[in-house]
């Protein structure tokens, strides 16, 4: 991320910042973004878009992915069934994740 206004840039590091990051977090088109700031007031070619997503692009996509969730082998059931002496009981589980601790026969 930019903390400060890059050398020989005209616009503040904010203004680039915001269209590096909607670039690679949303994952839309240079012309896009360029219009999204033209409708702000910034005008800006979709080429110095393009420019800086070249230069500082790959620090924003890395701080993107570290935030993105990883996979994990944890399981959130909402109901659970068990088999008991040939009776099937059901375990079921509210929004909050907390247990009735409640088993039901089905």
């Amino acid at each position: 991320m930019l903390t400060q206004k890059p050398k020989r840039y005209r616009y503040p590091a904010e203004i680039i910042s915001h269209a590096i990051w909607m670039y690679h977090r949303f994952n839309i088109s240079y012309r896009d973004i360029e219009e999204m700031l033209r409708y702000r007031g910034i005008l800006v070619s979709y080429e110095t878009v393009r420019t800086w997503s070249n230069k500082f692009g790959k620090s924003f996509a890395d701080v993107i992915k570290k935030k993105e969730p990883k996979p994990t082998d944890k399981w959130h059931l909402d109901e659970m069934i068990i088999k008991m002496n040939g009776v099937k009981f059901i375990k079921t589980v509210d929004l909050i994740f907390q247990d009735f601790c409640k088993f039901c026969k089905i």
